[in-house]
């Protein structure tokens, strides 16, 4: 095959394949749907326009001493999003990716990008059923299984759980349990498991072993979780110098457990939190980290299987490096602040010649429901440019290459290599 072919094949492929999205904060409409007030489902034109990569961006634009944060975030979503819009769409040009991802979002779903104002977009969403919409969204996006994030420590989605033994029912989302205080911050997550009535101490005495893994076996068994997930800071380490509890919540808790159901253990390094509280979750930030803690988990715990992603785009090659070493990490995507183009062209290219078809190449981590539209149709654009590119520099050795070749690659990257990896045993 001609590069021309190669590159024909490559875009047919990833247009037709199905993605299983393996990490996003996007729920069932069973947790119920915005605009209720309760409800976990965001979806729409101003849970779009608002999001927290626009509000930071706006902020750039429209500092704080002109409109003070309390009173942003005291006006209701709509007028939130005329302000965004108006001072990022109509007043300057549409140029970051956050705001064409809005735009892209808009053409997918049939309307009009060039439209002024959000009105018109705001009585078509109107009309939309939830359930359907959510349908219709992963049909466009050609996505057929979305892995929500399940943060039990949330007392809004704990409560939901609790409430509902059908909440996790829907075929076409995959449950995760999400953990961050029982390795952030231990002494609040002991005393939380204590208020629900588990026999945990602080300093690991008596029953805490045994009685945190009974909270997790039956949140596990709740949520039908097919992986367990946390959030950590660029200052995580393993083993921990200054001899955190993270260490013995590793060590004796959680991983001999998921060894045992065979779960694998997702590793989000690198954000650093609030460095502007005002700006809530738009106020995080990234953080180089530490890839020794990773690859020290991964040595001393061969039963585990470790997926993990890292924010700061200083960790990338380490972590590839790292992923040659042990079978039992699988690198994934390009988080936050790297889901970005330039760097997920980048990324991607040095994952391939280190990796080869051996790591997942994207997730969305989407929250809006329709941010799965612009997220895939970008990534699969690029996507496009690198394999092909790779294929082509392949088929000049002389090597034959197929088009099932490229078909059953496109296979493992978007589904099928995520799939093995969570099935293992």
């Amino acid at each position: 095959m001609n590069r021309e072919t190669i590159h024909s094949v490559v875009t047919r492929a990833l247009a037709s394949q199905p993605i299983t999205d393996l990490h996003t904060h996007i729920y069932s409409p069973r947790f119920g749907a915005s605009p209720q007030p309760a409800g976990l489902l965001l979806w729409g034109i101003d849970e779009l326009v608002t999001y927290h990569y626009l509000i930071a961006e706006v902020y750039r634009v429209v500092p704080a001493s002109v409109l003070p944060y309390e009173k942003f975030w005291a006006m209701s979503k709509a007028a939130q999003a005329d302000h965004i819009w108006k001072h990022l769409f109509l007043e300057r040009t549409p140029v970051s990716e956050a705001c064409r991802g809005i735009l892209t979002t808009i053409g997918k779903l049939g309307l009009d990008p060039g439209e002024k104002s959000l009105e018109k977009h705001r009585k078509w969403f109107a009309t939309q059923d939830p359930d359907k919409h959510v349908d219709r969204v992963m049909e466009i996006a050609n996505v057929d299984s979305i892995t929500m994030t399940n943060a039990v420590f949330d007392d809004r989605e704990r409560e939901l759980w609790l409430s509902n033994s059908q909440l996790g029912g829907d075929p076409r989302f995959k449950a995760v349990l999400r953990i961050d205080p029982m390795l952030r911050n231990w002494p609040e997550a002991v005393r939380r498991l204590a208020s629900w009535g588990f026999g945990v101490r602080e300093d690991f005495s008596g029953k805490t072993v045994r009685e945190a893994q009974r909270f997790l076996g039956e949140w596990l068994d709740r949520m039908r979780a097919i992986y367990v997930a946390v959030s950590l800071s660029p200052e995580f380490h393993f083993p921990d110098p200054g001899g955190a509890p993270s260490d013995r919540v590793l060590r004796e808790i959680l991983l001999p457990l998921l060894a045992e159901r065979g779960l694998p253990f997702a590793m989000m390094i690198g954000s650093r939190l609030r460095v502007n509280p005002a700006l809530a979750d738009a106020g995080d930030m990234s953080g180089k980290a530490d890839i020794l803690a990773v690859a020290n988990l991964c040595h001393e715990f061969p039963r585990n299987r470790f997926l993990v992603t890292m924010l700061a785009r200083e960790n990338q090659h380490e972590l590839c490096v790292a992923a040659r070493k042990f079978g039992n990490l699988l690198v994934f995507g390009c988080w936050w602040f790297l889901n970005n183009p330039s760097l997920i062209e980048e990324i991607t290219r040095m994952r391939i010649e280190l990796l080869g078809t051996s790591f997942v190449p994207q997730h969305s981590d989407a929250r809006i429901l329709e941010q799965l539209l612009y997220k895939w149709e970008h990534t699969r654009s690029i996507l496009a440019k690198v394999l092909a590119e790779k294929y082509a520099d392949l088929a000049a050795t002389g090597w034959p290459l197929q088009p099932s070749d490229i078909q059953r690659d496109v296979r493992l990257y978007l589904r099928d290599t995520f799939h093995c990896f969570v099935r293992s045993k």
